[in-house]
């Protein structure tokens, strides 16, 4: 009886090596797939028969049953892919931060050969001619010509920012989408594998290839953590508030109610609230229901320099940043809370703060002058905006933001911004109308002069945080080399995490990833395996003939 039962013994052995031939080949094929797992076979020896019991021997004896098929298991190393996620998603949040910085030198003309220091420049060389002397039609001529081709190059380098922050808002959009997208993916994902897995025959290993690379995909676009449960579902949070559950998937949404710009605001679906009011009409608050809290220090200790979402709302801002931004916050907070993180928003606030201290510089002499066309012509009137050099314009609905009740009230109706700053229509009529010329006819030297310590007196700061005070004259300069050593800060950190996130893949694919040399070595192995089986089951095939034989004669 014994030795019939060795056949089964055999067929054992056959049908794992068969098994592990199959997997073997399943590998050797898919080596070029992307996100493919490594699959490898365990095997484990069945339960043996004990044929009696003595406690005076060793050890019972016992007839082993052949080798038994466990299961075919992935060959993965989970804290490699949590690294992978966690860096892969740091790594897409400074490449957002860096390419928005290359955007915005390109904005400011510094990379093309057309730079708005130029247009600065030739303001400047305006003043000094009217210094030499003030009374010349052309050089009158000339300095309102700069002046009104400062303000449309200012106008289309902040449009520029602008423009970049609206593609930016596209982004935030579309990015959404695509978390919802893989989130949906994935709980479907789980429902297959649950329904493959439950009745213990097999893995869905190639389907959990597919959820793992929608894992992958998910952690570069934000902070990302998950589990997978005794079914085989995996449940993941996203940025620290649940996503995939086992039964459905939390969805995000895009508001635009909280930004005077119109700008998407991600919130999470289930949280946000339905206002009714006393008509019957109905609002969603979305104020305990968002993603990010982007007030928060980006700190990699406190991982809020993950994922691309993130970094693609800083980068945008809430708003069209202007000088009242800087000028308006005397403690520095708001500033540093809700300007500074925000590259086009700090840039576009710098940049407005310099063209508003030029337009109101000039526009200062004018007015002060001794001859200044509303005092000589001695009729009492007040020194009105007729003969300024710069006056205003309805800006548009967002580029003049009251950054809140705390600061100057009606911050976004005062002061000239780049967007609501245009030419005297009068001086662009007749650009003499500014004679220069005092009571008794003689040169108005002291305007001219003043206009040229306006541009050199070094009173003006970039920001709250930079103490070093520069000139009209040196500002712009100084805001391109904030920028290129900000971008240079930013390139550093962004290649050494691709580094990181490099020596990360190498060491995980050297885990999961299928070798044609190491599956050949493997396929040899269960073939001699499957023959070895094969070969014990023909000897004892052979036995049993030799007995039956024997027994027949």
């Amino acid at each position: 009886m014994a030795l019939m039962a060795n056949l089964y013994v055999g067929t054992s052995g056959l049908q794992v090596a068969q098994n592990a031939l199959n997997t073997t080949a399943h590998n050797m094929s898919n080596i070029d797939t992307d996100g493919y797992t490594r699959q490898q076979v365990s095997q484990g020896t069945r339960s043996y028969s004990t044929l009696s019991k003595s406690n005076a021997a060793v050890s019972w004896e016992q007839i082993g049953l052949g080798v038994n098929y466990n299961n075919c298991k992935q060959v993965r190393s989970t804290f490699l892919d949590a690294s992978y996620r966690l860096e892969n998603g740091r790594s897409g949040f400074y490449d957002v931060s860096y390419s928005t910085i290359n955007e915005v030198e390109d904005q400011l003309q510094e990379m093309n050969g057309a730079e708005f220091a130029d247009t600065l420049n030739n303001l400047w060389s305006a003043v000094q001619e009217l210094a030499k002397n003030p009374t010349s039609a052309v050089n009158q001529s000339t300095f309102v010509t700069r002046s009104n081709e400062f303000v449309e190059r200012a106008q289309a380098v902040y449009k520029g920012l602008t423009s970049y922050q609206a593609n930016l808002n596209d982004s935030v959009s579309t990015l959404v989408d695509q978390i919802n997208s893989y989130g949906d993916q994935i709980s479907k994902l789980n429902e297959k594998i649950v329904g493959i897995e439950c009745g213990g025959v097999e893995n869905a290993n190639d389907l959990r290839d597919t959820r793992n690379s929608l894992l992958d995909k998910l952690g570069e676009l934000g902070n990302i953590s998950y589990e997978e449960d005794i079914f085989g579902n995996v449940l993941v949070s996203f940025e620290g508030t649940q996503f995939v559950t086992t039964d459905h998937v939390n969805h995000m949404a895009c508001d635009t109610s909280e930004s005077p710009c119109q700008y998407n605001t991600p919130y999470w679906e289930f949280a946000a609230k339905t206002v009714t009011a006393a008509d019957g009409t109905t609002t969603k608050d979305i104020s305990g229901a968002h993603v990010y809290d982007l007030t928060q220090t980006v700190s990699t200790d406190m991982n809020t320099d993950v994922g691309k979402l993130r970094s693609t709302l800083l980068a945008r801002g809430d708003h069209n940043a202007t000088y009242h931004d800087i000028q308006d916050d005397t403690t520095g907070t708001y500033y540093n809370k809700n300007i500074a993180q925000s590259v086009i928003m700090n840039n576009e606030a710098e940049f407005d703060q310099l063209c508003n201290s030029v337009f109101t510089a000039i526009n200062s002499v004018l007015q002060n002058s001794a001859s200044n066309p509303a005092t000589l012509a001695g009729d009492g009137k007040t020194k009105t905006t007729d003969y300024w050099m710069f006056t205003q314009t309805d800006p548009a609905s967002c580029l003049n933001y009251t950054i809140d009740s705390a600061h100057l009230a009606g911050s976004n109706s005062t002061g000239f911004t780049v967007m609501n700053t245009q030419i005297n229509s009068l001086l662009m009529q007749t650009p003499t109308l500014n004679t220069f010329k005092t009571a008794d006819g003689s040169e108005d030297t002291a305007a001219a002069t003043a206009l040229k310590t306006a541009f050199t007196t070094s009173k003006y700061t970039l920001n709250p945080n930079v103490a070093t005070t520069t000139n009209l004259q040196n500002y712009y300069s100084s805001l391109v080399s904030q920028i290129a050593n900000t971008g240079t800060v930013s390139k550093s950190i962004a290649d050494n995490q691709d580094t990181t996130v490099t020596t990360i893949s190498n060491a995980r694919e050297q885990i999961v990833g299928a070798s044609s040399d190491e599956e050949i070595q493997f396929m040899i192995e269960f073939q001699n395996a499957y023959n070895a089986a094969s070969r014990y089951i023909n000897v004892v095939s052979e036995m049993l003939e030799h007995v039956v034989t024997t027994l027949g004669s």
